[in-house]
């Protein structure tokens, strides 16, 4: 990918980012592929973007509680993430 947060001296931490969020996502997803597979999601549902939404929120949902918004706006959007559960 060609777009970069950190300087040539950061690349080993960027690197170690990169895959400890890959690795969260392909566990999440591995999860969520089983779920369909015993029966507790529908059959439809599409484990990889599902993972990728969950994933996707959590980490902005980081973003926004480190940025200072409060606890209860941070609640209301996992209220309202989560009325559009499960993705299919």
């Amino acid at each position: 990918m060609a777009y970069w947060t950190a300087s040539d001296t950061g690349r080993e931490v960027r690197e170690l980012l990169v895959a400890w969020r890959n690795d969260g996502h392909s566990s999440v997803r591995d999860r969520f592929r089983r779920s369909v597979d015993e029966g507790d999601l529908p059959p439809e549902t599409d484990p990889g973007l599902l993972a990728r939404c969950l994933t996707t929120f959590a980490s902005g949902l980081a973003v926004q509680a480190a940025s200072g918004v409060c606890r209860d706006e941070l609640q209301e959007a996992a209220d309202a993430f989560l009325r559009t559960w499960p993705l299919s």
